[in-house]
């Protein structure tokens, strides 16, 4: 154990990369992400026990908006916090495994350049905390271990409670404990009352989500369910386990490996080998479910950690400066070119360019399996004050009485994030759409006899209304590809109110 603290470069690490997302955030090339929107929206429809999702997202979103505004680095102002606090997370953890300040540095380091943490910074999204909970989770843990001291275990349930407020994969972490726990010789505290204290805690806390879940008929397994269908069948196990390259960078991938390999075998780390255990566990549930690769993501920084402190002595010792000067320099060099796919400073045209200079097709396919130009969280941030306007002209052009009774209608919900949050400056009311969260929201109270409708087939429409007129066209290559052509479409006549269609449309959550 390291009783020396965390190295003072560690600290100018931390604030750099928060430095950074602060400065893209204010002067990057891009917009809000579709998910930023719907992430927004559901702070201003908060339901504390009644979302279908953790609400925990919802909540920050509201205190953004409130104490900062609305601007894109108001709303991303805690995702780069968060993103920070993790690198300084990683590199204590490789002190407190006895690192020096090579590893802490490199710890910090990897986890700066690493593009499965770097990107959910510059983003808000749940990805980002949830990382940081799960590494907070393992810090914890490794305080316990540590100390031998049991109450850690209160600090344990607490954050896995917040956790759970923010993202229901903090089960996996919370099943990985239990694997470590049960496969090393730390099971005989489950004789005892700490982990069952920690479990009550993480309920306790995390309990608006569950409640969230009963009272609206467990929409969750729904998500699932279309993800399994939609998604996750592209992602084969070869897929899985190559995507931890991917989204880690070569040299985080290798220094991870060893600090699994290091924390299972060697004896230097027997003391926190239940850490390799929770990483086990939660790697084999999400293989065998053919998850995401970066699903796995939060589990890294203490495999991070646990290489680091093993490769700050590899070698002889008159090697040893050579030897880490050539890994300080490849990682640093290696991080500066793979920057752009970790943070959206290119504009499109140039971010392009620079991905098929270096080949990087897989960084551009969606979650589909859809080749795109760019990145698909890149592809998701363009565009949507384009569409916003064009419908706030099709809007304008109606008269007074149609504009009283006037309903948008979009396909999805960052087309209806985007009308909610960009549309009331322009005098747009709030639209309605019955994909996933937003059908909770309901039809509201205008019936659609006049509607104006965004990201549908004329042949979808004919099923509500008598007449359906294109009102507008836009056309956006940059975007992901189901909003690259679309039709702004006029529909008039209804033949079903709006409340009388909704709550047939409840398979669509």
């Amino acid at each position: 154990m390291k009783k020396d603290g965390v190295s003072p470069v560690v600290f100018l690490l931390v604030a750099a990369l928060f430095l950074l997302h602060v400065a893209v955030n204010i002067w990057g090339p891009y917009g809000f992400h579709r998910d930023e929107f719907l992430y927004i929206a559901m702070g201003e429809h908060f339901r504390l026990f009644g979302m279908d999702f953790p609400p925990l997202i919802g909540l920050i979103a509201e205190i953004e908006r409130m104490v900062l505004g609305n601007s894109i680095a108001a709303i991303r102002f805690f995702p780069a916090i968060a993103a920070a606090i993790l690198v300084w997370v990683s590199a204590d953890i490789a002190r407190r495994l006895g690192g020096g300040t090579f590893a802490q540095i490199l710890s910090a380091l990897l986890m700066f350049f690493s593009p499965i943490f770097l990107r959910p910074g510059s983003l808000f999204q749940p990805v980002v905390f949830d990382q940081l909970w799960w590494a907070l989770g393992c810090w914890v843990v490794v305080r316990w271990k540590e100390s031998g001291d049991p109450r850690w275990w209160i600090a344990l349930g607490i954050i896995m409670g917040i956790g759970l407020f923010t993202k229901f994969s903090i089960f996996l972490f919370g099943f990985g404990v239990l694997v470590g726990l049960i496969a090393t010789h730390d099971r005989r505290l489950l004789l005892t009352r700490w982990p069952w204290i920690a479990l009550a805690l993480t309920l306790l806390i995390g309990s608006p989500s569950i409640i969230g879940q009963v009272t609206l008929g467990f929409p969750f397994f729904g998500v699932m369910g279309d993800l399994q269908r939609q998604q996750f069948t592209h992602v084969s196990w070869l897929d899985f386990a190559t995507g931890q390259i991917l989204m880690l960078g070569v040299i985080s991938f290798l220094v991870s490996v060893t600090g699994i390999v290091v924390l299972f075998g060697s004896g230097r780390f027997k003391n926190f080998r239940i850490l390799a255990w929770v990483y086990a566990g939660a790697f084999a549930v999400l293989f065998m479910m053919h998850g995401k690769a970066y699903y796995l993501g939060p589990i890294y920084p203490v495999m991070i950690a646990a290489g680091a402190v093993m490769t700050e002595v590899v070698g002889k010792a008159k090697w040893r400066i050579a030897f880490r000067s050539v890994l300080l320099l490849l990682l640093f060099a290696g991080g500066i070119v793979s920057l752009p796919f970790g943070v959206p400073i290119l504009p499109p045209q140039k971010m392009a360019g620079y991905g098929a200079a270096l080949g990087m097709s897989a960084a551009n396919t969606t979650n589909t399996g859809r080749a795109l130009r760019l990145p698909q969280d890149y592809a998701d941030m363009i565009g949507w004050n384009q569409r916003v306007e064009a419908i706030a002209r099709v809007y304008d052009s109606l008269d007074s009485a149609q504009k009283s009774q006037a309903v948008i209608l979009a396909s999805n919900y960052g087309e209806a994030g985007a009308i909610d949050f960009l549309g009331p400056r322009l005098g747009l009311p709030h639209s309605i759409c019955f994909e996933g969260t937003y059908w909770f929201y309901g039809p509201g109270k205008k019936t659609g006899a006049t509607t104006i409708a965004i990201g549908f087939d004329s042949l979808d429409l004919v099923k509500n209304w008598r007449v359906i007129k294109p009102a507008a066209h836009i056309v956006n290559k940059w975007t992901v590809p189901e909003e690259q052509n679309l039709t702004i479409y006029l529909c008039e006549d209804e033949i079903k109110t709006a409340q009388e269609i909704w709550p047939s449309l409840a398979d669509k959550y």
